[in-house]
C-alpha cells in the first residue's frame, strides 16, 4: 500500500516466513518466484544479522523471510499472514474469549504490543498487528 494511505482494518499487511535456514530459503524463493531481496538489519543477544524483505520486480514489498531468532524466535515455520486490527489488545482478548490462544507476543521497549501470533480453535495461526 502506498505511503500516506490508510490501511483498513482487516487488510493483510504482510506475509512472513520464519525459519532456521533463512539464507537458503530466501534464495529458494528468489529462484522459484523471481523475487529480489533486501537486507533488513536485525539484532539479538548474539549480535547483528539480517532478515530479508522480499520484493517483486518493481521493488514492492511482497513479504519477508526471517531467521528464527531474536523477536522471531518461537514462531512456527510457516508463512505467517499479518492482519491489521483496530486494537491488538482487544483482539487478543477476544481470541482468548472465543477459545483461541496466543502463541507469541512482541512488545516494544515502551511495552506496547506490536504484534501477536494467535492460534484459532481449529489450530490455524495468524498474526495480528496495527498499522494505523
Amino acid at each position: 500500500m502506498g505511503e500516506g494511505k490508510k490501511i483498513p482494518v482487516g487488510a493483510i499487511i504482510s506475509a512472513d516466513l520464519t525459519v532456521p535456514n533463512a539464507d537458503e530459503v530466501r534464495d529458494f524463493y528468489k529462484q522459484v518466484i523471481g523475487w529480489e531481496s533486501e537486507d533488513m538489519p536485525m539484532e539479538d543477544a548474539d549480535g547483528t544479522y539480517a532478515d530479508y524483505v522480499m520484493k517483486d520486480a518493481d521493488g514492492q514489498w511482497m513479504g519477508g523471510v526471517c531467521h528464527a531468532r531474536g523477536a522471531n524466535l518461537g514462531l512456527p515455520p510457516q508463512w505467517m499472514v499479518y492482519i491489521n486490527v483496530a486494537d491488538i489488545e482487544a483482539s487478543v482478548q477476544r481470541c482468548l474469549d472465543l477459545g483461541g490462544c496466543v502463541v507469541k507476543e512482541s512488545r516494544g521497549d515502551d511495552g506496547k504490543l506490536h504484534y501477536a501470533v494467535i492460534q484459532d480453535p481449529a489450530g490455524a495461526h495468524l498474526a495480528l498487528t496495527h498499522a494505523g
